[in-house]
């Protein structure tokens, strides 16, 4: 149990380190991810308002993950992502790892939203 308080506590000091330096805007909005042990999540954030703008995760319906690995599922989340920002007439983002090592799904992510044409 300490183990998991201590892992904790670093992963919050790591993500406030983050926040300190990057912030998004309408223009230009914050990429965040967070990921569970089955899923992970995405969203675009506008810090200034306050707002979400696009959201996109693992869980959403018609998402089939039927066969794959978590990391494809990741880069398929990072995709959804990046076309829907492309819809609303989002290119550019500001990627905020959320405390977590950009390795594994979370870089997977990134990888999908530049393959579905978002710039970070």
């Amino acid at each position: 149990m300490e183990a998991l308080k201590k892992k904790s506590k670093r992963r919050t000091r790591i993500k406030l380190g983050i926040r300190k330096k990057i912030s998004g805007s309408p223009e230009k909005p914050r990429l965040t991810v967070f990921r569970s042990n089955k899923e992970i999540y995405a969203q675009l954030i506008d810090d200034i308002g306050g707002n979400t703008l696009i959201s996109a995760s693992s869980m959403q319906k018609g998402f089939e993950k039927k066969g794959k690995t978590k990391i494809e599922i990741a880069k398929m989340v990072g995709k959804v992502l990046a076309e829907e920002a492309i819809k609303t007439n989002i290119t550019t983002v500001v990627f905020d790892r959320n405390g977590y090592l950009y390795h594994g799904r979370v870089k997977s992510l990134a990888e999908g939203a530049r393959e579905g044409g978002l710039i970070f």
